[in-house]
């Protein structure tokens, strides 16, 4: 899914940029300078690899980074709660932005362990539904002396003291500690990757190489333990993993997106994002995939489904206005959704302010009753 791209680049871009200011070598500042705002005025791809074939996804060496291509993140979210029914949410999310192309990089004389083209930012929050709180916290760092990176065997990635390692055979922890919240799970692979669009490519628009190679793991069995405050508690739940790297843009006139992420009870998931314009009108790229429980995928396209919100919050802090009630309809599949966020304020106002929160959802799949539970993520919704 093509969410979490410019923001998260641009962002990346300006952290790089002041990491290369830090070395004290001018006329690699002005390359950043120079490489910054090519980014923000228009899409700049030259010397990184683009995703632009369909099946080029490979396991287990795809776990890892993809230094060629110009973006990357390992997104991780939950749904938790305790043996007495307490509720708790998660993201834990690590994005990879390099700043120049492999290919142009100079390490300098002597390829001091301290310079890099590879900046590292990471987000971690949680819900507490019963205590209507939410936490967000942010770190990023260079991709070098061992502050950031990401190896695919064994998997891991991390960022200082945050990190995902694989500890078993499809086992992976996941560790992160804020001021306030510390998340310390293992999660259990039950299913094989959901590789999204046409066998892990997914375009976003029409311009060519304007897509990512994108793949989920879901029913990721969830045990361990979320503390808040001091007070811990013990819990399980479901996880699922987003992983997509790409080289590209918005098509021009992109304003925001809406991702969804849901897995039912009776072991179906869905996927879909909609990419919004500026003009009102949805990207016709927006897709989506239907995950049946045997793990065979429908690809959904933007006219297979009806999203009308039902539900708006404001935010206090951003003054955004964000849809936090939804009814979803997909004709194609038999499948009439009614839901929303299990609590408003799950926004973060980080480096980027965004909404990404917990929900749940109730209604039927070929007339049978059917509950899901996932992750909504806005973009563009709030200055």
């Amino acid at each position: 899914m093509m969410k979490r791209f410019l923001f998260f680049l641009t962002f990346g871009l300006l952290v790089a940029l002041a990491f290369w200011v830090s070395l004290g070598r001018e006329e690699d500042a002005a390359a950043a300078s120079s490489s910054l705002i090519a980014q923000l005025s228009a899409p700049n791809t030259a010397g990184f690899a683009q995703a632009l074939v369909p099946g080029a996804v490979q396991f287990p060496r795809d776990l890892g980074p993809h230094p060629d291509y110009q973006t990357e993140w390992w997104y991780y979210t939950g749904h938790l709660q305790t043996a007495e029914g307490r509720l708790f949410g998660y993201q834990l999310t690590f994005f990879r932005s390099a700043l120049l192309p492999q290919t142009l990089f100079d390490p300098g004389q002597g390829g001091s362990a301290w310079r890099t083209n590879q900046v590292y930012l990471a987000h971690f929050a949680l819900s507490d539904i019963q205590a209507r709180e939410f936490y967000a916290e942010e770190q990023f760092s260079r991709g070098a002396a061992a502050l950031a990176g990401a190896q695919a065997q064994p998997y891991q990635v991390w960022l200082n003291h945050w990190r995902a390692e694989q500890v078993g055979p499809g086992q992976v922890r996941l560790y992160a500690q804020g001021e306030q919240m510390e998340l310390d799970v293992r999660l259990t692979e039950t299913r094989p990757p959901v590789l999204h669009g046409d066998q892990g490519l997914s375009v976003k628009g029409g311009e060519p190489g304007n897509a990512s190679y994108y793949y989920s793991l879901i029913g990721l069995e969830t045990v361990g333990t979320v503390t808040v405050n001091g007070q811990p508690f013990a819990i399980t739940g479901l996880s699922w993993k987003d992983h997509e790297y790409s080289t590209s843009a918005l098509s021009p006139g992109a304003v925001g997106w809406d991702w969804y992420s849901l897995q039912f009870d009776n072991g179906y998931a869905l996927m879909f994002f909609q990419i919004r314009r500026e003009d009102g009108r949805l990207e016709p790229y927006s897709s989506g995939s239907w995950i049946d429980p045997q793990g065979n995928i429908t690809h959904l396209t933007l006219a297979d489904w009806q999203m009308t919100p039902v539900q708006f919050w404001r935010s206090p802090v951003s003054r955004g206005e964000y849809p936090i009630g939804w009814r979803i309809r997909i004709p194609t599949i038999g499948l009439e959704l009614d839901g929303g966020a299990l609590m408003p304020n799950q926004e973060l106002t980080v480096s980027t302010t965004y909404w990404e929160g917990v929900s749940a959802f109730t209604g039927t799949l070929n007339g049978e009753p059917v509950t899901a539970r996932g992750y909504v993520e806005m973009t563009g919704y709030a200055p």
